[in-house]
């Protein structure tokens, strides 16, 4: 009997990613499932910590489109954009109607976080609940506190979730109508593509409701965060573009996937 050659094995995709492991799963229910399970848990974080704003030193030859002042950024921007690399990699492997649920479990899961958080801000508080740092702070102190931190997720996440449902999957739709023009080649482009476009919609939702109604911004203001944000966004895609490569080479070679650099559909769709 003749050996079947190591090319054909790696290339057959029900050799490996069809192999069960200790968990129960398959490879590739267990790697579809990690990623699912990032993307959401990091789309509830993206919530959490949006509501802080931070500043950013202007670089002099930015001067003359911000000015001098530094650029009031969302903490969001630090995390959000590991969700599109997720649905990219979805994409890429197990096709559009994966990625579509991977966007409606973030969608399910944010609205079970606030529900979660809106019943923790009405407990009453216990009263040995105090500020360890600061004896002064007793409980209704620290339930003020609590309230003041958790007020802005409810508009954030009003915000997010209309900006969420259009952006992600319009990005996964642009995903795969720059998959079918460019017949596979170049992942580059399908990557920055969708995102760039994606990106922008989500950007012009989601701050223009939260800073408007949360925080009472003037639009001049708010449409600074806006192209701010949305130029930090595009340099983080570009950023990304190595991590998308490198995550497919990687989840390929796990999966017992072709390498094709210019597949004509997702392997595990």
């Amino acid at each position: 009997m003749t050996e079947t050659s190591p090319s054909v094995r790696i290339s057959a995709p029900g050799l490996l990613a069809h192999r069960p492991t200790r968990f129960g799963l398959t490879r590739a229910e267990l790697a579809y499932t990690v990623l699912c399970t990032l993307f959401c848990v990091v789309l509830v974080l993206t919530n959490i910590v949006g509501v802080k704003l931070f500043a950013v030193p202007i670089p002099a030859f930015l001067e003359g489109i911000f000015g001098a002042n530094p650029v009031t950024l969302t903490s969001g921007i630090l995390s959000y954009p590991i969700t599109f690399l997720c649905t990219d990699l979805v994409s890429e492997l197990w096709g559009r109607a994966k990625a579509n649920f991977m966007v409606v479990m973030g969608f399910v899961m944010s609205l079970l976080m606030l529900g979660i958080v809106e019943l923790a801000k009405a407990l009453p508080p216990s009263p040995i609940w105090s500020n360890p740092l600061q004896d002064q702070l007793g409980p209704m102190d620290m339930q003020g506190v609590f309230q003041i931190a958790f007020h802005t997720p409810g508009v954030l996440l009003g915000a997010s979730m209309t900006a969420y449902l259009v952006a992600q999957l319009f990005d996964v739709r642009l995903y795969h109508f720059w998959w079918k023009l460019t017949g596979g080649r170049h992942m580059w482009i399908r990557n920055n593509g969708s995102t760039a476009v994606s990106q922008l919609v989500d950007t012009i939702i989601v701050n223009s409701i939260f800073l408007h109604f949360a925080f009472r911004l003037e639009w001049g203001q708010i449409g600074s965060i806006i192209l701010a944000v949305y130029l930090f966004k595009l340099a983080l895609a570009a950023l990304d573009t190595p991590l998308i490569y490198l995550g497919r080479h990687l989840l390929r070679r796990w999966l017992g996937l072709s390498q094709d650099d210019a597949p004509e559909a997702a392997p595990l769709a």
